[in-house]
């Protein structure tokens, strides 16, 4: 990768629109600010300088608000519109896009670029509609001092198994966070409550994100996941109502009424989980990978960002487990030149496509062969694709049509059992009928 190649996005991101104008043919809808649009930009001036690219099939790239974005873009899809060739997909909203949009052939080589589990973020009923461009996952964030000394201070692993017994029903011993079962998370996060231990340095083991809302749904489904759950078997028989929900609500109901996360956890989101961890006062927390680059940054996360490491969420009986889902670029089946979008959709699935697209600030989920290339100028992007690639996972029905009213509904039933309003038995029975309705 040369450097003129990594500074396309930094001198050509304002002026690619501009200078392409003139002859673009093949128009590509974008996902607008922040570096995703930065990179695409960046990826598109590279496609567009190649001789072989003929002058009617050169990019042009245009964007809207993100304010209602996805709504006005099926609205826009579902009119037949041919304003744009191609267009920005979502995991979770695939399902609600494909009627209207064609289905794509990747590089031969998409698979060795990017891996199959970040390749099914962009599939909808075993059909493949996009190319993945940036990726979402989680982490495991715990402060690597605190283990450590919990872990050479022998003095106080007898009370850790006292502490795992009372609250979990086992006697367990500090371990090191890259060999944690949920198990261990749950003891690591009692241990470390002042409530619990007056000697603990923070005040909260974790940090759970409990306010009503869909995105928190997705970091906590790392966590049934992992005993085997899923939302619907092959048949599409519903199976939210099983063991693997109920282990994974039980422990987070555990650490709820044991106070093990804030108090006021039922407000919280991505920022004041953020905000908690940053201050010091919790020792491990699973959050998005996105909260790497602020909470290791010194001078964003002064108190803590020397001391935080992450890794991949624990792991439970069935495996180790992160939920995934990513950006991608699709084919809309109405556009004017959908050869051209193809051909376009198709070069970025090569890796001087990807590889171009991270140098330029966008997030792929890249295996590591594909990575080692940029691995010194974007590091954050080697765990990335390693756990994507191995422990990464879609619910069965979470790119479908109503993907992200199903993630409403159980926020809704799993947020009422958790903050006490209902019974473990009505929060899965009313999530079970609702989502049958869904995903009929």
């Amino acid at each position: 990768m040369t450097v003129k190649r990594y500074l396309l996005g930094a001198v050509a991101a304002a002026a690619l629109c501009t200078a392409t104008a003139s002859n673009a043919e093949v128009t590509v809808l974008g996902w607008p600010g922040g570096p995703e649009e930065v990179a695409l930009t960046a990826a598109a001036e590279l496609y567009n300088s190649n001789p072989a690219v003929s002058e009617e099939n050169k990019v042009k790239l245009i964007f809207f608000s993100r304010e209602g974005f996805f709504d006005k873009l099926q609205a826009d899809l579902a009119a037949g519109t041919d304003a744009f060739d191609a267009n920005l997909l979502a995991t979770y909203s695939i399902g609600r896009y494909a009627p209207y949009m064609k289905t794509v052939t990747l590089s031969d080589n998409a698979a060795d670029v990017f891996g199959e589990s970040v390749l099914s973020t962009m599939q909808f009923e075993g059909k493949q509609y996009g190319v993945p461009t940036d990726l979402s996952l989680h982490f495991l964030y715990y402060r690597s001092d605190l283990n450590e000394a919990l872990l050479v201070d022998e003095s106080q692993h007898a009370k850790y198994g006292d502490i795992s017994e009372k609250y979990l029903g086992a006697r367990l011993s500090p371990k090191d966070p890259d060999s944690w079962t949920w198990q261990d998370f749950a003891a690591n996060a009692l241990y470390f409550t002042k409530s619990i231990n007056p000697d603990s340095p923070t005040r909260y083991g974790t940090v759970l994100q409990l306010k009503n809302l869909l995105f928190n749904m997705m970091v906590f489904h790392s966590l049934p996941r992992s005993y085997g759950a899923d939302w619907m078997d092959a048949d599409g028989n519903i199976t939210v109502d099983s063991d693997a929900y109920r282990e994974a609500l039980g422990l987070f109901k555990i650490l709820v009424d044991a106070g093990a996360t804030p108090n006021d956890s039922f407000s919280y989101e991505y920022a004041e989980a953020n905000a908690a961890f940053g201050a010091g006062q919790v020792a491990a927390m699973v959050q998005w990978n996105a909260a790497a680059a602020d909470l290791k940054d010194p001078d964003k996360t002064p108190v803590t960002a020397e001391v935080t490491s992450t890794i991949a969420p624990p792991t439970g009986p069935e495996g180790r487990f992160t939920h995934v889902h990513g950006l991608g670029i699709g084919v809309n089946a109405s556009g004017k030149n959908p050869e051209g979008a193809e051909a376009f959709v198709r070069w970025l699935s090569t890796a001087e496509a990807a590889q171009t697209y991270a140098l330029n600030g966008g997030a792929p989920g890249l295996t590591s062969d594909a990575v080692a290339e940029i691995a010194e100028q974007r590091p954050d992007l080697v765990p990335l694709g390693e756990y994507a690639s191995s422990y990464g996972f879609v619910m069965n029905g979470g790119t479908s049509a109503k993907a992200l009213s199903v993630y409403e509904l159980q926020a809704k039933e799993f947020t009422g059992f958790l903050s006490g309003g209902k019974s473990l038995d009505e929060a899965l029975s009313a999530t079970s009928d609702g989502m049958a309705e869904l995903l009929k």
